[in-house]
This record gives C-alpha cells, structure tokens and sequence, in this order.
C-alpha cells in the first residue's frame, strides 16, 4: 500500500465515478422519505468562485451526504443567478455580449464546483437567464398583473446617475448603489411594483411556522416593521374641505402636537400652490432636496431644513389650535402619508426642528426636562384634557382612539415600514416585462401563449438618456401589435430587477425540464417545502421576504402545496481573509479555491473551510491551519498500514468509537463541524495510541468521515477491501450505554437570572461548556439581538452570560 496519499490521481477518479454512475442524482422513487437542502445559487460572475462560496455550500453538503446513507431521497441542486448589473457592466466595458460573459462565468464556476466535489445533482442545473426559465418568471408576474399585485405607480424614485438606473431601497442602503456604491439620487418616474404590502401580515404570521434561526426572524420582521396607531385627519385652515392625514404611532400625545411637517413632494402644495405666498421658495427647497439620497434625507444626525408654508395652517383636532405647517426633507411620500404631526417635548427630531424655527414645545408626559432635551420615555399624562393623570401608556393610547372616533377625525391603524417592491430596471441584461401598452385597450399582458417574451439582441447595452432602457432603442421589439385589439401598440421596455428569478428556483428545482407548467403537482407534493436551506445573513430580508412573498402568492392560487417556501433556515459566517478583513478583489485577500486546491486537494479545503470555526461565525483564513487539516488526512491514508483483519470493534476503542459516532452524527445535525471533525481528531490520537485498527473501526470511521472528506474516504474503503462503494453504504448507529460519561447538572444564566439547565460530562472544559450553553434553543431566543459582552463560567455550577 502507498504511504502517500496521491490527491491529484485520487480526487478527479472518484469525481469521474460519481458522474457516471449518477450517484447523487435525486431519485422519481416517491415512495422513499425525502429530503431537500437547498444553498443560495451564486452569481456567475467573472471573478470566479472564493472560498466563501466553499464554506457557504459545505455545511448542506455534509448533510446531504449523511441524509443519502440515512436512507433519504436527497434532492440537492445547484443553479445560477445570473441576470443583473455586474454582468451588464462587463459586457459593456468589454464589448462582450452579456450572454456570452455569462456562459463563460457559468463554466468557469461549474468546474470550480465539481473540483471540490459537491455532491449536487448536476442534472437538474438551473440559469434564470436561459428562456425556458423565464418563461415561468414572466408567467408568475402576469399572474400577479391579473390579481391587481403588479402595477405601475410615479413616485420618487433612488436613481444611480453611473449604473444609469433606478434601484428599490434594498438595493441602495446607506444611500449609495449596491453595484458601483455611487451616491444616489433622487428622480421623479413612473415605475412598476409588487404590492408586496398586501402580504405583510402574512409574511409576519409565517414567521411563527418555521425553524429559522432567532436572528434571522428578527431581521424579517424588523424588516417588515409593523406598527400599530392611528390615523388622524388635521383640518386646514384655509381650505374648510381639506385634511391633512397622518399615521402615529402615539396619538396618545395629540395635546403636544404644535406643528406638522409635510415632504416637499406633497400634491397640497400643487394644489393650493396659487394661494401660497412663497411658494418660489417652496419650490427651491424642493428642487435641493431631489439632489439628495433618501438615505440623507431621514438620517437622524444632521441640521434640520425646512420652509414655513405661507397659505396653509393646520388645526389640532383634540385643541383646535392653529399650527404652522413646514416643509422638511427628513419627511417623505414613500413613507406614511408624506405628513406628520410633531410632539417636539418627546422626539428628538422634533424638538431639534422646533428649536431651530422657534416653535412652542408643550409637555405631555412628564418625566423629563424639556427646557434641555425631549423627554422619549413614559410617565403621567399631563397637559392633555381628559388624558390627565393616565400613568400606563396603554390606556392612555386607547382613551384617545376613543375620542378621535367621537370626533370623527381619526381611526385606529397600522403601517409597516415595508413598502411596495419596485420591480423594474432601465437596463439590457434582464428578463423583459411582458406588457403592451395599447392607446385603445392601455396595459395588455402578452398572451400566455406568448411566452416567453424574448430578450432581443443588441449590440449598445449603454442606458440611454435619463436611465432609458437600452430596449427602447430596439424598433423591432418596441413597435407591435395590441394582443387585445390588434392595433399598433408599444412594449414595455424596462426588465425585471435580479431578484425576479431567485424568487421562485427551489421550485423550479422540483421538476426542472417540465415545459408544461413551472413545475408538477406532482413533484411540488412530493419535495416541498424545503427542509433545509442555509444561505447568508445578507439574504435574510431581501431574497427570502421576496421569495417567500412569491411562494404565498402561489400558494393562494393553490399552484403549490405549502404555505411557507422554507421549513428551516441557516446561515454561515464570512471567511475573512488572512488580514481579518472581509474578502475583497480591492484589498487583494481572496483565497481561490483552486489555488488551495492544487497544493493540498479538495478534501484538505473540504476539512479545513468546516474546522476553522463555528460554522455561524466570521473566521480569518489561516495557511497555517489548512496545513494542520492536510496532517490529519495524511495520518489517516497511514492507517491503512495499521489494520487488523477484524470484523469487530477492539475492547481499546469500543467505547471512544461509539462516542464518536453519537458526537459526530450529533454534531452534523446542529452544524458544529468543527468539533465533528476535532472528535475524529481526537479519535485518531487514540488509535494510534492504540497501535493499530481493525477494519470495522476503519470503515466506521471513514463512514463519519466521508461527508467531510469523501475522496480520500471513497479510496481507503477500496483498499482496505469493504464491498461496494462507501456513498452507498449506510450511516454507523451507535450504543447509548456505550456513550455515557459521568454528567452533572448545572444551571444557564442571563444577567444573573436563570434561563434553563443543562447535563454536561463533570470533566467537560470550559469552551466546551460555554458552547453548548451558547447552542441552547432559549439561550439563543433570550440572546438574539443582543450583544454577549461576558461568558462566566464557575466549574460544575453555572454558566452566566452578561448581555446588553
């Protein structure tokens, strides 16, 4: 037997023979119990794959791997997301069509993929980009045209003057483009949306069906941000049939209101502008603010701006005192009613604008100081009527829907901070919008029968004049005939944004060649929902709000069986690179897969991606550990040396082996990797101890070790002379009295107060210890959201974390 492990001949044989042999193909047997993992699909682009994707696809890769000798029907699938800006602007700085960049791309990742050996079935490989997929995108959207969900509204928009198109407001946080990181700016268009507010409440209500982690619940529905109050109509002064509607969430301090604030967009100024005595200055103001980024409009630490509206005068409706009304760029259309009352005494940003333009500032809720600052907390209603002396918020908020309803000025409410999904681009590389506008008929959908609506060629993808899309310049495609009428009619020219076609593929995967419909009944009873998906925290609002919106849309047509997409939802942390900095072409600290690869083989990068720490965490690339994971796959190519011909486990290992088993089987399932593969670490220390191994404890270990480490596993099994091939093989149970240590109890704190208790072995170490503490279901509940700033460990006692 060879001494060296021969990575290089190993590897692509045991690639080649899955390939062939099918081996991770998802079985039509729909008899088996299945299972469905699903990784976010990455996007193409030229840079090629980092090993950030490697980690983020390993940890479903190890399970999917144990679920298949489970005796599961594993449907593990791999795509391509791979319409958008980045490949656009490529082409464009390249001369080279978008679909030739992304063919390329999508080989060039295909190849990076199978060298680390995923186990996708490669027979399922979706591309959004390719027409027998997005047929089905422009299909689901014309269902949501149908059902008044997909509509065209004028609003201001976030503009990027160097990308030269409009992005929603998830694609420009922070005020500046998620593409080049341009500022944004301000633009007044019509454009097409989702009316994913209709599903709010759902998508809230959904939240409490599934497994996800704590964290990622949270950031949905602060994403969502749903709020309860009220809306009341202010009287304008001048014009005795006019109101001015606002939403607060505290109309409980309505006799502190002493002015309002509109966003300089509002259609009163419009309206009334012939009235209004300085409305040139109104018009100035307006005109600056379009210069800024929404993001610089409602950050809360800047100066305060505004103009006095000279012509228009609010009445509070509970006092029936006049209040000025301003002008402010801090309020927006987008948001509420683009107006709303001001409690300078107890908001921050009101008291600071009330300060600034010398406006009364009248106390409410005592509490505070209001000569210094605005007092935000609770306290005894004062100054306020019939409010006087209520202590609990609560009742004070209910006492005063009571009255608005008395008067007839107000109602009970919610809002949510969500707002409807700008769904269109003015750019090439997207799938087209299949709408007609008729001057007869006016919006027509393409006919199903149309579909898919092709993207025609082009040779200029430059944007045109004010973000024009670049379709617009297409004759052939713009100028045709109305499906309804058949008269001469016009396309629409914008394309849908990225998130069009991740918003649907774990459907598609079920039944990926059906040209009938997007996928079977059939095949969606059988595979849905999703029974693991694990992506990154930077897709836990975006993509899965979206998508999830889509799916329950579906659902309510009755087109899929469930009503949430994902029943569990993991996240991986970052790979930093060597300088603990994010990974970046810019810094120059990307590791490429490849490159790890041609010195050290896949399972080395396999091993090493899972050790380097909690899974969930950010860690820093380390040469030096990778270096540490090819020892331990060398020390195991040499046991072959030290195998006894023993069909049994040895009185020397019996009980570590069945420990490992439970540790490592245990740990798979709770995505600790890294103290799966330290327990077979540790397990080999003691073989080698030992002096030698007999083949049951060999197979068995290269059976746990196989999701990790398949080559190098599949090879030894040959050689140690097991029948068959070890993908095909059954996962090792273990003995539960085999596996018992001394245990003790110990008790989990927050703060000091106990959340929950807990067995641990008595000569457990403290890292250890923390760590199981740390995984606890209501430790993590208690903990999300919160930062851990101490771990406090007393030995066999207690565990407390101190969290703010």
């Amino acid at each position: 037997m060879s001494n060296k492990y021969d990575f290089a001949s190993v590897e692509p044989k045991w690639q080649k023979y899955w390939e062939e042999h099918g081996s991770f193909r998802a079985s039509e047997d729909h008899t088996k119990p299945k299972f469905y993992a699903l990784v976010e699909f990455p996007y193409p682009s030229g840079h090629g794959m980092h090993v950030g994707h490697i980690k983020a696809y390993s940890g479903l890769e190890v399970v999917s791997r144990k679920r298949r000798m489970q005796g599961y029907n594993v449907l593990f699938p791999i795509g391509f997301d791979a319409y958008g800006l980045p490949t656009e602007n490529t082409a464009i700085k390249t001369g080279v069509h978008p679909r030739k960049v992304t063919d390329d791309n999508i080989v060039k990742f295909t190849g990076q993929l199978k060298r680390v050996g995923f186990s996708f079935d490669w027979s399922r490989v979706i591309d959004t980009t390719d027409e027998k997929y997005y047929k089905w995108t422009q299909w689901i959207f014309l269902k949501m045209f149908e059902k008044g969900l997909a509509f065209r509204d004028k609003t201001l928009v976030n503009y990027c003057p160097s990308c030269k198109v409009v992005l929603s407001n998830e694609d420009s946080q922070g005020g500046k483009c998620d593409i080049c990181h341009s500022e944004i700016v301000q633009k007044t268009k019509e454009v097409w949306y989702l009316r994913i507010t209709e599903y709010a409440d759902k998508l809230l209500q959904g939240l409490e069906e599934v497994d996800y982690l704590p964290n990622v619940k949270l950031q949905q529905q602060n994403w969502i941000g749903k709020s309860t109050g009220a809306f009341v109509n202010f009287a304008v002064k001048e014009h005795a049939d006019e109101k001015l509607r606002i939403y607060t969430t505290r109309p409980d301090t309505l006799y502190g209101v002493t002015f309002m604030v509109i966003a300089p967009e509002h259609p009163i100024i419009q309206k009334y502008r012939d009235s209004i005595a300085n409305i040139a200055e109104l018009d100035a103001y307006k005109t600056e603010c379009a210069k800024k980024s929404e993001f610089e409009r409602t950050q809360l630490v800047k100066d305060k701006t505004g103009v006095k509206i000279d012509g228009l005068t609010g009445i509070n409706p509970v006092t029936g005192k006049e209040i000025p009304i301003y002008i402010s760029d801090y309020v927006m259309m987008g948001y509420g009613t683009g107006a709303i009352m001001a409690v300078p005494a107890h908001d921050t940003r009101d008291y600071d604008f009330a300060k600034k333009f010398g406006i009364d500032i009248i106390e409410v809720i005592k509490g505070g100081d209001i000569s210094k600052e605005a007092y935000t907390g609770d306290g005894e209603m004062v100054n306020s009527g019939i409010l006087n002396g209520i202590t609990n918020k609560k009742d004070a908020i209910a006492k005063m829907l009571e009255v608005l309803a008395e008067k007839g000025c107000g109602e009970k409410g919610v809002q949510y901070k969500m707002k409807d999904w700008a769904f269109n681009r003015q750019r090439y590389w997207g799938e087209p919008i299949p709408i007609v506008y008729c001057p007869k008929c006016g919006m027509v959908p393409v006919p199903y029968d149309q579909l898919p609506l092709r993207l025609p060629p082009v040779e200029n993808f430059e944007p045109g004049k004010d973000g024009e899309s670049p379709l617009a310049k297409i004759e052939s495609f713009v100028n045709c005939k109305c499906p309804k009428c058949g008269a001469a009619a016009r396309r629409e020219t914008d394309t849908m944004p990225q998130w069009a076609g991740s918003s649907w593929y774990f459907l598609r995967y079920c039944d990926p060649h059906n040209d009938k419909e997007f996928a079977s009944q059939e095949a969606l009873k059988y595979w849905m929902p999703v029974d693991w998906y694990n992506g990154g925290m930077e897709h836990v609002t975006r993509h899965m709000i979206y998508s999830r919106f889509w799916h329950k849309f579906l659902y309510d047509l009755d087109l899929v069986p469930t009503s949430e997409p994902y029943a569990k939802r993991t996240a991986q942390g970052l790979i930093l690179g060597p300088d603990g900095e994010k990974m970046s072409k810019s810094r120059g600290n990307v590791v490429d897969p490849n490159d790890v690869v041609d010195v050290y083989g896949a399972d080395v990068l396999r091993l090493y991606v899972l050790f380097m720490g909690d899974y969930e965490k950010a860690a820093p690339w380390s040469d030096s550990s990778v270096k540490g994971c090819k020892r331990f796959v060398d020390r195991i190519w040499a046991l072959q040396d030290k195998v006894t011909d023993s069909d049994s486990y040895s009185d020397a290992l019996r009980s570590k082996m069945h420990k490992t088993i439970k540790k490592v089987s245990e740990d798979i399932e709770s995505m600790k990797f890294n103290t799966a593969i330290a327990a077979m670490m540790t397990l080999l220390n003691d073989i080698y101890d030992a002096g030698s191994i007999t083949r049951k404890e060999f197979r068995d270990l290269l059976v746990l070790l196989y999701p990790f480490a398949p080559h190098v596993s599949e090879e030894l099994y040959q050689l140690i002379g097991c029948e068959g091939v070890l993908s095909e093989q059954e996962w090792v149970t273990y003995d539960e009295a085999l596996c018992v240590d001394d245990m003790i109890e110990i008790v989990v704190q927050i703060n000091g107060k106990v959340k929950t208790k807990m067995n641990i072995p008595a000569d457990a170490e403290k890292e250890a210890v923390l760590e199981q503490a740390a995984a606890d279901t209501k430790i993590m509940e208690a903990t999300a959201g919160k930062t851990i700033i101490k771990q406090i460990y007393v030995p066999k006692k207690l565990v407390n974390f101190v969290v703010k």
